[in-house]
């Protein structure tokens, strides 16, 4: 039953305008439900970990089960997942750490602030409990990055032949399974040191959660839909893959624009490296799976620049306990030259 399509069809809604403000609707719906789970049995890290990139990269899953069952073009899924990533390390990090900073680790932006003679944020007793919270969130996330470096490293060296096989989506996967699996005891193991449990309100969340993932697939399946039949302009069927890559990390971006005004930097870092985990190399390896994945067009420059960009995150992380403002300015800098040379390559 497509109930979402039956409802905008009753209002004379059927635009693509509609569908991308009900893409957009049920994303937010999804970010207010999931920040109610911190209350219910999660901290920031976890939640940035385990529910927000599978929430937040869903779209990308949606898209990749779309392609497949329309026997759809598996470049266009590679460009999809590339383009997603580079988004979010990038802009998506950038653009708040431009905003407000992304402050990770209190202690070493006071040190450096303290260095350079300015007056510190907050007494140093007041922020005792945030330096041992905020060392073992940057822990948790220099850890993400080096998964990230590994992932992508390794989707570089099963593509050096120029395309990804059946046998190269199965290790995709399993990488994907086992670093999921290492998460999961890692948060239980957490919970179960602090006698922290799940309470009821957090399963009515995941089923809200759910419903918003149904309607996330509704209103996806009409927008790839309708630009496949577009056969002119840049909006249209001949940029699939770079259209659908920016359509899915709008939530992304509402995740990144809202945990940054809420000073959570440590759940903005974790959403957005955390959704990367569900193109590289979860959604690839189920495109690989079922049809073999080609290797080419800008391929080198994006995965060079998911590289550049983990280190430029994991050093800053090390350095200043977070992303300061110039770092956010020379990402999103990086950004626009991805963008430019992926459209003209």
């Amino acid at each position: 039953m497509n109930l979402l399509p039956q409802l905008l069809d009753s209002l004379a809604l059927n635009d693509p305008q509609a569908y991308l403000a009900a893409f957009l609707g049920v994303s937010l719906l999804m970010v207010w439900r999931l920040e109610a789970m911190l209350d219910h049995g999660l901290e920031g890290t976890a939640l940035g970990t385990l529910l927000m990139p599978y929430c937040s990269g869903l779209g990308n899953l949606i898209f990749v089960g779309i392609m497949i069952s329309r026997n759809g073009a598996p470049g266009e899924v590679l460009t999809n997942c590339l383009v997603n990533n580079a988004t979010n390390l990038t802009l998506l990090l950038g653009v708040p750490a431009l905003c407000w900073g992304l402050v990770v680790l209190p202690g070493a932006a006071r040190a450096s602030s303290s260095s350079r003679g300015k007056k510190p944020a907050q007494p140093a007793k007041a922020a005792g409990g945030d330096n041992l919270k905020g060392r073992l969130n940057r822990l948790s996330l220099l850890l993400t990055l080096v998964a990230v470096l590994f992932f992508t490293g390794t989707l570089w060296l099963l593509g050096r032949d120029g395309r990804l096989d059946r046998t190269d989506g199965m290790v995709l996967i399993g990488l994907f399974l086992f670093w999921q699996c290492f998460q999961v005891f890692d948060v239980m193991k957490h919970n179960l040191r602090r006698k922290v449990s799940f309470g009821f309100m957090f399963y009515v969340d995941a089923l809200v959660v759910f419903a918003c993932a149904y309607g996330m697939y509704e209103t996806i399946d009409w927008l790839v839909t309708w630009l496949s039949a577009q056969k002119n302009g840049f909006v249209s069927a001949a940029h699939l893959g770079w259209l659908t890559g920016w359509l899915m990390v709008l939530p992304n971006g509402v995740l990144a624009l809202y945990w940054g005004w809420k000073r959570r930097a440590d759940v903005v870092y974790t959403s957005q490296v955390g959704d990367g985990h569900i193109c590289i190399p979860l959604c690839l390896g189920l495109m690989a799976l079922v049809k073999t994945v080609p290797m080419a067009g800008f391929t080198t420059t994006a995965l060079g620049l998911l590289v550049g960009a983990a280190v430029l995150h994991g050093v800053m992380l090390l350095a200043t306990g977070g992303l300061p403002r110039w770092a956010g300015g020379l990402l999103v800098a990086a950004y626009g030259g991805f963008v430019w040379a992926g459209l003209l390559s």
